[in-house]
């Protein structure tokens, strides 16, 4: 699991984490609420200033922000 998960991060910290994961296929696990949850099998694809992008294997593209890494929505895993 990615060490930024449960620590007080901002914006920058959280971008400077996700680097080096660019380009590397990840494990995405988003909670919907009610104890239902997706996981995604994913490739970090592009990093902005608030959200990062991910490609899934048929070609779909999702967007997450980093406030869902703050409020542990989603979990990364490498």
């Amino acid at each position: 699991m990615l060490d930024i998960q449960g620590k007080p991060y901002n914006n920058l910290e959280i971008r400077k984490a996700l680097m080096p994961l660019i380009g590397k296929n990840v494990k995405i696990k988003c909670n919907l609420g009610r104890n239902k949850y997706e996981t995604y099998e994913a490739e970090i694809i592009k990093i902005y200033n608030y959200l990062f992008l991910v490609k899934l294997p048929n070609n779909i593209v999702k967007s997450f922000s980093f406030a869902d890494i703050i409020t542990k929505i989603i979990k990364i895993y490498e």
